[in-house]
C-alpha cells in the first residue's frame, strides 16, 4: 500500500512538472512569404536564432502570401512575429478595405525596422519590352493577389497611367511560379517587391535574357505615398544587367501583436541585432538591417517588450 501510495505521488510529482514545462514552452511561430522571395529564407534563420536565444523555446516557420496574409494572421493571434511592407501595414493599421483590411488592425505591435524591398520589372529580352509604358498589351504577373507584392504593383503601375484592363493577361503569382511562366514564354513580365539579389529573379536570369525596366523618379512622386522612396538596383545585381537601375524602395518591418508577453518580444528583439550574421548568411539583403534605424519609420505602436530593448540601447527616450 505505501508502495502503491509512493508510486502515485511520485507520479502526481511528475505531472506537475511535465505540465509546468508545457506552461514554460515559448511558442515562436515566424510568418514570412513565398519560398522563393527574400522573407522565407530570413524567417528560417530568425527562427534559427530564436531556437536558441529563447529559453524553452518552440519555434516554427510558415510559408505564406507575405505582408497582408501575415498581418491579419497576426491581428488573430496565429503568430507571433511576421515579414511585412511599411504600406502594408499603415493600411492596416488604419483599415483599408481595397488592400484586405475591412477593419483597422489594432493588436499590431511594431518590433523592427529592417531592411528596404525593391520594386523589381522584369522582362524577356525578347518581349521588347525597355519601359513602363511598354508593358501595356503585354502578359505580366503582379504577385499573390492583394499581397505587399500586388499592392506595390498597383500603385506603381497605377502612377505610370496603367491599369490592369491594360495588359494583355494579368496573373497573380508567388515569384517562382511567375519566373516558372516567364521561362516558358507564357508571360513577358514579372514585377516582384523584394530584397535586392532576389532568387527567382537570379534564378530567370540564367535562363533567359533580361531586361530590368526603371521606374523613374517622376512616377513614385506621382504615387503620393511617402512609403516610396527612389532607390536604385545596382548594376550586375542579376546576370545580364550592366547598368544600375532607378527603381522604388519600400522599407520592411518585423510585426507581432499585443498579445505576445512582453519579455519574449523583448529577447526576439534583443536576439535579431545580436546575430544579424545569422541572417546575412541566410539572405544579402539583411546586410542592410541596421540598429540605428531599427525604430525609423514605424507605422504601429512598438510593443513594450521591443520598446524595453530600445530603450536600454538608446534609440527611445
Amino acid at each position: 500500500m505505501r508502495f502503491k501510495q509512493k508510486l502515485l505521488g511520485a507520479g502526481f510529482a511528475l505531472a506537475i512538472a511535465v505540465s509546468g514545462s508545457a506552461q514554460a514552452q515559448t511558442f515562436v511561430n515566424v510568418l514570412t512569404g513565398g519560398t522563393s522571395g527574400v522573407y522565407y529564407p530570413l524567417g528560417v534563420a530568425l527562427s534559427q536564432i530564436y531556437g536558441k536565444s529563447l529559453p524553452g523555446s518552440k519555434t516554427s516557420v510558415q510559408a505564406t502570401k507575405a505582408s497582408v496574409e501575415n498581418l491579419n494572421l497576426l491581428e488573430a493571434g496565429k503568430g507571433e512575429i511576421g515579414f511585412t511592407l511599411g504600406d502594408a501595414l499603415s493600411q492596416a493599421w488604419t483599415g483599408v478595405a481595397d488592400a484586405g483590411y475591412p477593419k483597422p488592425l489594432q493588436k499590431l505591435r511594431g518590433v523592427a525596422s529592417i531592411y528596404p524591398n525593391y520594386i523589381q520589372i522584369v522582362a524577356n529580352a525578347s518581349s521588347g519590352i525597355k519601359t513602363l509604358a511598354d508593358l501595356k498589351g503585354k502578359r505580366i504577373s503582379v504577385g499573390a493577389p492583394k499581397s505587399g507584392t500586388e499592392l506595390n504593383a498597383r500603385a506603381i503601375l497605377n502612377a505610370a497611367g496603367l491599369q490592369y484592363s491594360d495588359f494583355a493577361k494579368v496573373e497573380y503569382l508567388a515569384f517562382g511560379e511567375s519566373v516558372d511562366l516567364m521561362k516558358n514564354r507564357q508571360l513577358d513580365a514579372t514585377l516582384q517587391s523584394a530584397g535586392l539579389g532576389v532568387a527567382s529573379i537570379k534564378d530567370l536570369a540564367t535562363s533567359v535574357d533580361i531586361t530590368v525596366v526603371a521606374v523613374p523618379p517622376e512616377v513614385i512622386a506621382k504615387i503620393g505615398d511617402a512609403a516610396y522612396q527612389p532607390g536604385t538596383i545596382p548594376a550586375g545585381t542579376y546576370k545580364g544587367q550592366d547598368a544600375p537601375t532607378p527603381t522604388a524602395a519600400i522599407n520592411n518591418f518585423l510585426v507581432t501583436h499585443a498579445g505576445v508577453p512582453d519579455d519574449v518580444v523583448y529577447g526576439m528583439t534583443k536576439s535579431l541585432f545580436d546575430n544579424l550574421d545569422g541572417m546575412v548568411s541566410a539572405h544579402a539583403a539583411a546586410k542592410d538591417i541596421k540598429l540605428d534605424k531599427a525604430v525609423a519609420g514605424m507605422p504601429v505602436p512598438l510593443h513594450p517588450g521591443a520598446e524595453k530593448f530600445y530603450r536600454e540601447k538608446g534609440l527611445v527616450k
